[in-house]
């Protein structure tokens, strides 16, 4: 029999009994069940739980859907047929005229802010000079801008008119940028003139200009002027607008009605091993899925305030802009997480401005940690969820965040993906939390890990599935007709299952662990080991800044097993420290995670949403040439490539 593990926190029994996930339950008669049992209702009646979620936060259709789910295969899952509405109606029809809607913060410690009226105002007038300059339904509007106020007006007026949004950000080189919305063959662009990190304006002017060369189909672009920079005197290839002119206007805000799933927005992926591709998901799954996760997930409501440090290429922006259909104020920030200057700004400001859920990376909790920067010399007091997502979150975490942040605060350890534009498992209010795991799979996904023979399996490590559709899964990829690199993406390991390509595992307590991506795991004499295990162990050490494992199979059959650090300053990767890192990984995790060679690198490499380059980096290793691997574009230290390049070569050079 499995002993359960004692939780690292238990839920206090009157933020549960006033929390919106109780309140839900309540209302479709499961007052006093547990998370577990709403979960599994959720899960097993389909129709029943994400019908509930409809009346729960009162869905406003223009036309009433005939069922809730008409076809339940994956892919092609048909969810409230003849429903038409809007994204943008309802993530502005809850806002206050005076109240707070957008905090806009940077890391000078500047803001400012737009109400509810302002913000409802704004859309009305980029929505009514995109109509004048072209956009329709179905059009595509592209930005190229940093997270700020500007790119969510923008976003909400291309969705009123039910065109289709998609935005980077300005740290994309202009070709990066050009290599996702080319494909989209957009009608109008938003750029800014710049964006501040680390103390530095980046002036991005010339950068906007050689995007908008690289989209024939525009046939304006509207300049922002975030940074103070006079635009340049060089002309555009299309009509130019100045972003005040197209936000001052006086006009009424009114949103199209359109069909469940029409397209809302195009999210890409990385496109490390080639051209990124456009992941399409609907106006519907989008406004169900996000209210189920900040309503119910993070308990966000009118009078909450959420901070979460993303840029507008994460997908964790899309959430953030998301806030608004709670009614919360949402708060975007320009800069860096944590600039030379002022490397606690974000716990300032969420002191400052009274931030209820607080986001970030495990990687930022641990250089926090790491680098003895104490949150709690700043009033948390209003600090009652601290989300992490990015990367499993090292169980070290959770009592630093206890000590530093605060006793009563949740930290919530996120798992989802692009794929999905939400997450896969994470926690709630009612659920408990075990340092190092996940507390439940979400409401309403069917979460599993599958062995190698497509069973279920508990506590042993296993895909990360899920068995039945969700409603944001997406609509189509862009550029594919007949669905094929969609299927290929995800369903063709297990048909009709959807595969999502990180390993987990399903314990019997009923967390979730995640160990990593699935096509990079470690395969050690037949035995799969997670490399978030040994990273986790490795990067609590106050000598090393950050960790990458890589299992390499050899051309003589031979497995190489090479453990990369990057030092803390100050530190030699002498006898003494390889052996301390040996045995925090023996310790932490097993004796055959420990590594066959410790070696001392300059960085590692990472897309632009903060995810190491693990498959790109084995695959570098094993021979193959850069620009078959990876497109530097898309990688944040583009001159860490040829770095593993010529590891991997001397070491074959050293083996022949």
């Amino acid at each position: 029999m499995t002993t359960v593990p004692e939780p690292f926190r238990t839920p206090d029994p009157q933020v549960v009994a006033d929390s919106r996930i109780m309140e839900f339950a309540r209302r479709v008669g499961m007052a006093g069940s547990d998370y577990a049992t709403l979960h599994r209702w959720s899960v097993t009646d389909l129709e029943g739980f994400w019908g509930a979620v409809w009346e729960y936060f009162d869905i406003d259709a223009d036309t009433p859907y005939e069922q809730v789910l008409a076809e339940e295969r994956m892919p092609g899952a048909r969810w409230f047929p003849g429903a038409t509405l809007n994204y943008a109606h309802h993530a502005l029809r809850t806002l206050t005229d005076d109240n707070a809607a957008i905090i806009a913060l940077d890391e000078t410690g500047s803001r400012y802010e737009v109400t509810g009226g302002r913000l409802r105002a704004q859309v009305a007038s980029v929505a009514a000079t995109l109509r004048d300059l072209g956009v329709d339904t179905g059009d595509r509007v592209v930005g190229y801008l940093p997270n700020t106020p500007h790119a969510i007006v923008a976003f909400l007026a291309a969705a009123s008119l039910g065109a289709v949004w998609s935005v980077c950000g300005q740290d994309y080189a202009p070709k990066a940028a050009a290599d996702r919305f080319a494909q989209l063959r957009p009608t109008v662009l938003i750029g800014a003139d710049g964006y501040l990190f680390n103390g530095t304006t980046h002036d991005r002017r010339d950068a906007t200009r050689e995007l908008a060369g690289a989209l024939p189909t525009l046939k304006a672009t509207l300049l922002v002027d975030h940074v103070g920079l006079p635009q340049p005197s060089q002309a555009y290839p299309s009509l130019v607008v100045p972003w005040d002119d197209a936000a001052s206007r006086t006009e009424e805000l009114t949103c199209t009605p359109v069909p469940f799933d029409h397209p809302l927005w195009v999210v890409f992926s990385s496109g490390t091993t080639g051209l990124p591709k456009g992941i399409v998901h609907g106006h519907g799954g989008v406004l169900l899925e996000h209210l189920k996760t900040l309503g119910l997930h993070s308990d966000l409501g009118p009078g909450d305030r959420l901070l979460w440090y993303t840029t507008t290429h994460w997908m964790m922006w899309n959430l953030v802009a998301s806030t608004l259909l709670t009614g919360a104020t949402t708060c975007t920030y320009d800069g860096s997480p944590a600039p030379v200057a002022r490397p606690d700004v974000l716990w300032e400001l969420a002191a400052r401005h009274g931030v209820t859920v607080f986001g970030t990376s495990p990687q930022y909790l641990l250089g926090m940690a790491k680098f003895g920067i104490d949150p709690s010399v700043h009033d948390l007091s209003s600090i009652r969820v601290v989300g992490c997502t990015g990367s499993a979150v090292p169980a070290s975490a959770y009592p630093w965040v206890r000590d530093h942040v605060g006793d009563g605060v949740l930290l919530a350890s996120i798992s989802g993906g692009t794929d999905v534009v939400s997450g896969f498992a994470g926690s709630a209010p009612n659920t408990p939390v075990w340092a190092g795991e996940l507390s439940a799979a979400h409401l309403g996904v069917a979460l599993a890990a599958y062995d190698t023979e497509g069973r279920p399996v508990v506590d042993q490590v296993g895909e990360l599935v899920v068995t039945r559709p969700m409603p944001s899964m997406p609509l189509y990829f862009w550029n594919d007709p007949d669905g094929t690199r969609y299927r290929d993406a995800y369903f063709c390991s297990y048909p009709g299952v959807w595969r999502h390509g990180d390993w987990i595992t399903r314990t019997s307590h009923g967390s979730v662990i995640v160990h990593g991506r699935s096509d990079s795991t470690l395969n050690r004499n037949g035995v799969r080991l997670g490399s978030a295990d040994i990273h986790d162990a490795v990067e609590r050490l106050p000598e090393i800044a950050e960790a990458l494992v890589i299992g390499a199979e050899e051309p003589d059959g031979g497995y190489w097993m090479p453990l990369f650090v990057v030092l803390a300053a100050g530190a030699t990767l002498d006898d003494p420290l390889r052996e301390k890192i040996e045995e925090a990984i023996w310790t932490d995790a097993s004796p055959r995670h420990v590594p066959d060679e410790i070696l001392e690198v300059p960085g590692i490499p990472h897309t632009r949403t903060g995810k190491k380059l693990e498959v790109p980096v084995k695959r570098l290793l094993q021979g193959a040439p850069a620009e078959q691997v990876v497109n530097p574009a898309t990688v944040d230290a583009p001159d860490l490539i040829d770095h593993y390049a010529r590891l991997g070569a001397e070491r074959r050079g050293r083996s022949t």
